[in-house]
Parts: structure tokens; C-alpha cells; sequence
């Protein structure tokens, strides 16, 4: 992530636009700290919870080489049970995978709000991020590797060009996750697409597009994609351009990518 200068300038930017001078701040699963760090230029508190040792330790070190670093005190507890002895404006929680798979980005905001209601009554903080949309799209993916044919689980880089992918169709939105309104961990979808190219359907790519900050005063959005993950499909579908495809899945946030790959169907109608 620190080498990562598209997303730390993203995350860098919203943070600076939620936190506002002496903010009181809650940093769900901070890792390095940087994010606390980012947090701590204008806030008057940071509560950095960490669970894995090893980053506890890393965090600390690599606190102690960066001034404003005093604002932040460093926690070793599981964000699924710490609460912050006192209400806080702002909650940053980076545990995001496309899909909202694998990592526990929902469940522990989830968690969070409802233990948080329960101690400080129903006024919320604000979340970086705020929203979640996510989508899917049929493709023609190449999956020979110097003659050796492998369909296997892909990332690709947002907006790059990739010439072994042929887009089959538009992307469809199959969920908007708003983190102040009551989140599902369950995610279940069935959709059409209408195909505009002849081909093969052997994988669909999930897009995932992260609402980092917004501000009305602005009228600006802070925005960070996730990697384009491309799931292969366990039987290629060929195809005609105009003809529709009905897709459907369903998985568990935080769950794994097998879940979700075996529960894709797609069906020519």
C-alpha cells in the first residue's frame, strides 16, 4: 500500500477532506499507521487499532520516525470488539477487496455501528470510506499462458489496457453499499446483459468502485478503484452480438473467492 501512489494519494485526499481541526478519530485495522498519520495533520485524537502483532510493532516504529505521530495512540485489539472510550467524529476502516471479498470491510463496519449505537446512542461518525459500488461484466478472457491454457483468477489494473480481455458488454451495478445506512453482508444478484459482440463468455470481471469521501460544500467525490478481478466461468458460453445473457450469484462479504465463483450461473435466453 505505501508504494501504491494512486491509492495513497486517494485515501490521502479524503481524509484530509472528512477530518476537520481537532477531530476525535477511530482507525479500524490501521496496519502501518499512515492513515492515522494522514488523520493526525488535523485531528486532535487518533485511536489506531491494529490486531496483528507483527503490525502493532511495525506501526510503532514507523510512528516514532514521523512527527504529529504523539496525537495517535496505537491499539492492539480486534476491530470487531474495541470501541473508543469516548464518540468520535470520523471512522477510517481500509479493509477493501474487490468484491468485498476476503477482507472484513463490511462485517466490521457492520459490527462497529451496531456495538457504537448500543454505547453512544444512534449519532454516527463519518466513514471513509462513505460507499461501495460495485458491478460485473461479461468478457472474452485469454487465458493461454505461452501455449499453455490455464483459466485462473486475474487482477487488472483499473482503467489500463488489456489486450488479452474483450469486453462482451457493458458493466452492470449489482450493489451500492452506503456505510451510514444498514449494511448486509449478503450479496445476491441476477441481471441481463445485452451482448454487443460475437464471442466466447469465459469469465466476468468484477469492478468494485470505493466512495472514498464526499463533500457537498465542494460538490466534489473522492474516489479509489480496486484491482479488476476476473473470475473464470466453469464452462465457456458462445455467443452472437444482440443476443442477452442472464447472470446470477450470491456470497457472503468478507467470504472467499471460491464461494462466489461457484455460485455464478450464466445462461443464454
Amino acid at each position: 500500500m505505501l508504494t501504491d501512489e494512486y491509492r495513497m494519494g486517494a485515501f490521502k485526499a479524503a481524509i484530509d477532506q472528512a477530518v476537520f481541526p481537532g477531530a476525535k478519530v477511530l482507525d479500524l485495522g490501521g496496519g502501518t499507521g499512515v492513515l492515522s498519520w494522514f488523520a493526525a495533520a488535523k485531528a486532535g485524537k487518533v485511536w489506531c487499532v491494529e490486531l496483528n502483532p507483527d503490525l502493532v510493532r511495525e506501526a510503532r516504529r514507523l510512528l516514532k520516525l514521523n512527527q504529529d505521530s504523539k496525537k495517535i495512540e496505537l491499539v492492539h485489539a480486534d476491530a470487531f470488539e474495541y470501541l473508543p472510550p469516548e464518540p468520535v467524529d470520523v471512522v477510517i476502516c481500509e479493509m477493501l477487496h474487490p468484491a468485498m471479498l476476503c477482507e472484513k470491510q463490511v462485517n466490521v463496519i457492520k459490527s462497529f455501528k451496531d456495538r457504537y449505537v448500543q454505547r453512544f446512542g444512534d449519532s454516527l461518525p463519518r466513514f471513509v470510506p462513505e460507499a461501495v459500488l460495485m458491478a460485473v461484466q461479461p468478457l472474452q478472457q485469454n487465458y493461454q499462458f505461452m501455449g499453455f491454457h490455464a483459466p485462473i483468477i486475474q487482477f487488472q489494473l483499473p482503467g489500463g489496457i488489456h489486450p488479452n480481455t474483450m469486453e462482451l458488454a457493458p458493466p452492470l451495478i449489482y450493489s451500492t453499499v452506503d456505510f451510514t445506512q444498514t449494511v448486509s453482508e449478503e450479496f445476491s444478484w441476477k441481471g441481463t446483459f445485452h451482448l454487443e459482440q460475437t464471442g466466447q463468455v469465459n469469465a466476468l470481471r468484477f469492478i468494485t468502485k470505493n466512495i472514498l469521501s464526499i463533500s457537498m460544500a465542494n460538490n466534489s467525490v473522492i474516489e479509489w478503484q480496486n484491482h479488476y478481478m476476473v473470475l473464470p466461468l466453469a464452462e465457456p458460453i458462445h455467443v452472437k452480438a444482440g443476443s442477452l445473457l442472464h447472470v446470477g450469484f450470491n456470497y457472503r462479504a468478507g467470504g472467499s473467492l471460491a464461494h462466489l465463483q461457484h455460485s455464478i450461473t450464466a445462461i443464454l435466453g
